[in-house]
């Protein structure tokens, strides 16, 4: 089947831009588009010694923190799976070790959370701020 509908190429003259106004006065021109302004270069910025300096000091916490939470979590479970007779052996009352390593997983969680909210307050935040103040971003 061949295309029937007419292009701007088989009327001459005709205007293929915007669409005209259905209200108002035909004459006016639409605002111009907002301009968005040069955002901060993000390639310069990533490319920095500053900023190489607080991925480094970033991954120095995190990676070591999270491969001993990992570790720690695999002996639970390990333990959990293998060694019934140790998780079994009653601390206190009806408390046995498996409880009481089950709840120190929860309170190991909470303490890597303060340990890292308190490493960012001190060591990220101010360089980061830094970074930014370098790259004209605030």
């Amino acid at each position: 089947m061949q295309n029937v509908a007419p292009t701007a190429a088989t009327r001459p003259g005709e205007d293929t831009g915007q669409m005209r106004p259905l209200f108002g006065n035909p004459s006016e021109q639409p605002p111009p588009a907002p301009r968005r302004p040069a955002g901060p270069d993000f390639v310069a910025i990533q490319r920095s010694p500053e900023f190489g300096e607080l991925r480094g000091r970033f991954r120095r916490f995190v990676f070591p923190m999270s491969l001993a939470f990992v570790l720690w979590y695999l002996v639970y479970v390990l333990l959990a799976a293998y060694a019934h007779d140790f998780m079994s052996i009653k601390v206190f009352g009806e408390v046995n070790v498996a409880i009481v390593l089950g709840i120190l997983q929860f309170v190991s969680t909470a303490l890597i959370t303060a340990a890292y909210l308190r490493f960012a307050r001190r060591r990220i935040d101010p360089a980061v701020d830094e970074v930014r103040q370098q790259a004209g971003v605030q």
